[in-house]
């Protein structure tokens, strides 16, 4: 790592750096390499590193507004099961490891219940009103607040569990390791202690924005019967988080503006669910996990010298 790292350096905007918490370690993406940093049951740490481009670099179409935001979910679904199942393997005894099967079924249980709680169950609900609603702009307002109302109590439920919440303690670990890059400090869990669990490009904010755009696209779908309306739903929900994409890299270009001050409450209020507050030994996990993902020739602000 270069002398440059333990430079104070403070970046005007912010940094491309993005991550994921895994089980027992962080991934850490910059535009160019992907890391994974995982604890062993022994204590070290396994730190390995890729060089990888986001698919939305790999091409000029890919890169197009709200097209690289649909292309960015589909490569963060496949690389983060990927990642999943690498800290798995690294970070569970042999009785408790996933084999590939187990991923794979995870991945398409994970795609039903998002569908089946976030897009069928407030859809088929609001339906039940549907003599009630005339509306369609207050149909579709009612439904976007049950949606958001099943969202809040899945991750309510979610983070009582034990497993969770040590996932959720490495998602703070991650969120203060890009804090402490972003500033220009030196990545130590002593500079980090000082940054809030709480990051305004958390996916969280992403998904909270993604509920938020699917009642203004939903609008435009009309009053169809159940079943059409809920296929119509699940068919637009690539464009939902294309648009929903360029909202946060919008709010991330201007978040010292007032606006995206208040647009970013919601999310960063709802990442008091999904983050935790992580202790040492997790913060160097993420600390290693950000360095692999800089790489030798990367300044503090992930760019090319």
């Amino acid at each position: 790592m270069r002398k440059t790292m333990g430079e104070p350096m403070r970046r005007e905007g912010f940094c491309d750096i993005g991550g994921q918490a895994l089980i027992e370690g962080v991934m850490m993406r910059s535009p160019h390499r992907l890391a994974m940093a995982v604890r062993r049951p022994d204590g070290s740490i396994v730190l390995e590193v890729r060089e990888e481009v986001p698919l939305s670099r790999r091409s000029p179409f890919f890169a197009l507004p709200v097209i690289r935001g649909i292309v960015g979910l589909v490569d963060s679904l496949v690389v983060g099961l990927r990642a999943l199942s690498y800290s798995a393997q690294v970070a569970l005894d042999e009785e408790h490891r996933l084999t590939g099967f187990d991923m794979v079924l995870a991945l398409f249980l994970a795609v039903g219940l998002f569908v089946g709680l976030f897009v069928a169950l407030p859809t088929f609900l609001t339906s039940l009103l549907d003599r009630f609603l005339r509306s369609t702009v207050v149909y579709n307002l009612m439904e976007g607040a049950i949606r958001i109302g099943v969202f809040l109590l899945y991750l309510l439920v979610i983070s009582n569990l034990r497993d969770i919440r040590r996932v959720f303690e490495y998602h703070g670990a991650e969120h203060k390791a890009i804090f402490t890059f972003e500033e220009g400090e030196e990545l130590t869990p002593e500079n980090a202690a000082k940054f809030t669990t709480r990051h305004p490009r958390c996916g969280t904010s992403w998904l909270l924005l993604v509920m938020v755009v699917s009642v203004l696209i939903f609008s435009c779908l009309g009053r169809p019967g159940v079943f059409i309306r809920i296929l119509s739903r699940v068919l637009v929900v690539p464009l939902v988080a294309g648009l929903a994409y360029e909202a946060v890299k919008l709010l991330s270009h201007h978040r010292q503006s007032l606006v995206a001050r208040l647009v970013s409450l919601p999310g960063l209020w709802l990442q008091y669910l999904t983050t935790r507050e992580p202790d040492r030994d997790q913060l160097e996990v993420a600390f290693a996990a950000l360095r692999g993902s800089l790489g030798e020739e990367y300044t503090p602000c992930g760019e090319k010298r």
